[in-house]
């Protein structure tokens, strides 16, 4: 027999973390981490979308590294819990990936806006969520305990994201929006 995906225990708005502990399903913790599964989902569609190898085998770490992420903010903090981790190594990895796209592309002179070809918007609606994700981490830190390389890694995330939108622009032969104020 098949196992059921549902439960029922979550009928009353509620949800529990790893450990047992039942929060509301609109506290910052449950916000946070499901902010990281969108997260997720927008990533596997961005690399299901680009035909840059070594992007593709960045964005299936990632992946995996969001979902250890996750699994540490769906944990109830006030147990002793053995949970994966995020790594420096992670972040420095995100780093050397953005140093080697740079230098193939030209320098940075004005604002991009998000456009000139889909999976460059993808790349950069990625971006955006991955961005509100590490709000909602941060705004969690203030009141109850985070890893702080999980915040680190998420502002590298975005980072990477912004720059990878730029190479899929490149190796797709598209002009990048720029920002052009008004006088």
């Amino acid at each position: 027999m098949a196992t059921k995906i549902y439960t029922k225990t979550g009928d009353q708005g509620e949800t529990s973390l790893f450990g047992g502990k039942r929060l509301p399903k609109s506290h910052l913790r449950i916000e946070a981490y499901g902010t990281v599964d969108e997260l997720n989902s927008w990533i596997g569609l961005l690399q299901d979308s680009i035909n840059l190898p070594e992007a593709v085998h960045q964005l299936q770490e990632v992946q995996d590294r969001l979902f250890t992420l996750g699994s540490n903010l769906a944990s109830d903090p006030d147990k002793e819990m053995i949970t994966p981790d995020i790594h420096e190594a992670d972040v420095i990895r995100l780093e050397q990936a953005m140093d080697t796209m740079n230098v193939m592309l030209p320098p940075l002179k004005n604002f991009i806006l998000p456009g000139g070809h889909p999976t460059v918007s993808y790349c950069h609606i990625t971006r955006c969520v991955c961005r509100r994700a590490e709000r909602l981490v941060v705004h969690l830190a203030q009141t109850e305990p985070v890893e702080p390389i999980i915040i680190r890694y998420l502002n590298r995330l975005s980072d990477y994201l912004f720059v990878l939108a730029r190479a899929i622009a490149q190796a797709l032969g598209v002009a990048e929006v720029v920002w052009r104020p008004r006088p």
